[in-house]
Parts: C-alpha cells; structure tokens; sequence
C-alpha cells in the first residue's frame, strides 16, 4: 500500500465506505492483499457483478484501486491503497451525512472487536501458552483531558508501528487484532 493513512474530510467519501460490503471488502485487500471482484464475491457470499460495483465506488474515493501486478490481462484485481482510514468525529458531525456515516463505522468497529475476542476465546485451546498468557483485554477508567486522550492515542500508535515494524520477520509474529477506545464518562 502506498500510503499508511487515508484521512478523510467529506462526509461524502466516509459515507461511501460506511456500507457494510464495502467495509468488507475494503477491509479484506488491507488485510489479505489484492483481489478480484470474483474472488471477494466468493468470500462474502455475494456475487461477482455486486462485488465488482462495490470495488469501482471505492475507487472513485479513492479507496482501492487496481493493482497493478495484474495476473493476466483478463483479471482485474484490486488493491487497498491506504493502510487505514481516519475522520475527525467532530467535522463530520457537522453534517447528517456525516454524523450517520461515522456512526456506522464506529459500530462497525465494535462489531470487529467483538468478533476479534470471541474467534479467539472459542479457538483458544489451537494457540501456544504464550499466546493464551498475552491475548485479552483490559480496562481502566482515569481522569483524562481531551489532550491527554489524543497524545495517548498518538504515542500507543507509534508504538504499535514501531512493534510492527520490528516483529515483521519474526517467525513467531502472528497478524494481531489491537483497539484503542477511550470515552468520556459522565
């Protein structure tokens, strides 16, 4: 991918990502890596010509785009071009579009927490007890500034691509789930 973070400003380009395909598939090139419509049909359950109209909305917000190691000239595979997605919440509050679309993604992100940490927990016995020792969450409530939260946010980032960056041939590195939520209490 070419760039780590797509940050997006109109709530029109968010709102084009916040259909629950679209994440989907999205999601799956950042993860798995470039694709077919064909192939991402198969994966979703969905067919080639939906998966295929999906994929060319995403590219026209600059989502995806094709890929250019093409197989043969009859396929047209498809590459995330972003490591990930970032809005500001408070722009797209501004607007309903926008308020709507980050609410889907929020919840969205939820949902993929959610089904993080129960894969795990049924599949837990398949995994090394070092695994098992390190897997999990915790939780703390603290009193916190806005500043604080954002300068925590961007330090526990850095350091995650810092750990990325040094376990990236490590033959014991698995692919890890890993959020970051903080919000305010009354």
């Amino acid at each position: 991918m070419s760039d780590e973070v797509f940050h997006v400003s109109d709530p029109r380009t968010l709102k084009a990502v916040a259909h629950p395909l679209r994440v989907r598939l999205l999601g799956a090139l950042r993860f798995d890596g470039p694709a077919t419509a064909t192939e991402l049909g198969a994966r979703f359950g969905e067919s080639s010509g939906s998966t295929s109209y999906h994929l060319r909305q995403l590219a026209r917000y600059g989502f995806v785009v094709e890929d250019a190691e093409q197989r043969d000239r009859r396929e047209r595979r498809w590459r995330a071009v972003h490591r990930m997605t970032s809005w500001s919440n408070a722009e797209m509050a501004a607007t309903p579009e926008g308020r709507e679309a980050s609410a889907f993604l929020s919840r969205r992100q939820v949902e993929v927490l959610t089904d993080a940490a129960e894969t795990f927990e049924r599949d837990r016995d398949s995994w090394g007890p070092e695994w098992i020792e390190v897997a999990g969450m915790s939780d703390d409530v603290v009193r916190l500034s806005p500043a604080s939260v954002a300068s925590l946010s961007e330090r526990m980032w850095a350091m995650l691509r810092e750990a990325a960056d040094r376990d990236k041939d490590a033959p014991d590195a698995r692919p890890v789930s890993v959020f970051l939520a903080a919000h305010p209490r009354p």
